[in-house]
């Protein structure tokens, strides 16, 4: 062979061998199948994507992203008739966080007819604490801001930032938590 031609000195692979890669395929398969449908597939998504917004906020790409979460998104019906157009940063806000806390409530109003918060004496603790979790992180909010009357109108976030994480969190624990402790 002449000085720029490769030569490969490998045999064919065999049936033995592709029956491997099947075999390897099948193994990947399955493994990515269970950790999709794991229910701590949705805390982990939570948190990648709370740390790598943090990191590219702060990060030299901070620009990049701040333009990335200005990416325009329109819902059309009819050619004139509906037109939602608003940026990426608001879908997420608006349309994505209202469907999780519809989805929330749902669950929580099965919890109340049919599983453990069924009677009012399981229904108290986890109902109090509830109060209290909306509460005390709008209180430390407003403790924090208080001279300031404009961010005073954000009380509401914290709330709402920290039932996310705290059912993103209980979701990466997946069955480790008991079913009582995720709907306290």
């Amino acid at each position: 062979m002449g000085d720029n031609a490769v030569e490969f000195n490998e045999a064919a692979p065999t049936a033995a061998d592709r029956g491997d890669h099947v075999t390897m395929l099948k193994s990947i398969a399955r493994t990515a199948n269970e950790f999709v449908n794991a229910q701590s597939l949705g805390g982990l998504l939570l948190a990648l994507a709370a740390v790598a917004a943090l990191a590219l906020s702060n990060s030299p790409w901070s620009e990049a992203y701040q333009h990335f979460l200005q990416i325009p998104g329109e819902v059309r019906v009819g050619a004139d008739w509906l037109l939602l157009s608003k940026p990426l940063l608001v879908w997420v806000n608006d349309l994505w966080m209202a469907v999780f806390f519809f989805l929330v409530g749902l669950e929580i109003k099965r919890e109340l007819l049919d599983g453990e918060l069924a009677s009012k004496a399981q229904a108290l603790l986890p109902a109090g604490a509830a109060v209290g979790g909306m509460v005390l992180p709008a209180a430390i909010y407003v403790a924090f801001n208080w001279g300031d009357p404009v961010a005073l109108r954000g009380w509401g976030i914290p709330m709402a930032t920290d039932i996310a994480f705290a059912l993103g969190i209980l979701l990466l624990l997946g069955s480790r938590v008991p079913a009582s402790l995720k709907v306290f």
